[in-house]
């Protein structure tokens, strides 16, 4: 398969049928938005707790603090209204 760098952006020539599935799969249609990088401190003991608490939900640590996040948004916003 050769590959060929036009603008920045890698070309395949003469695509399998299984690359032609892969860029379908892989290329999304819809732009997702970009995620962005936060950082914070917190206690190590509290930190194991939590990631304790996500592994039993199945989630791992950034997972588990946006669905945190996220139910926490959810949550204050229902008593605002």
């Amino acid at each position: 398969m050769a590959l060929r760098r036009t603008d920045g952006k890698e070309e395949i020539q003469n695509e399998s049928l299984s690359g032609m599935r892969a860029k379908r799969v892989f290329s999304n249609s819809v732009e997702k938005e970009k995620k962005i990088l936060t950082t914070f401190s917190i206690e190590p003991s509290f930190k194991a707790e939590l990631e304790e608490m996500f592994t039993d939900m199945g989630l791992g640590w950034a997972a588990g603090v946006r669905f945190a996040l996220r139910e926490f948004y959810k949550r204050y916003n229902s008593e605002q209204e």
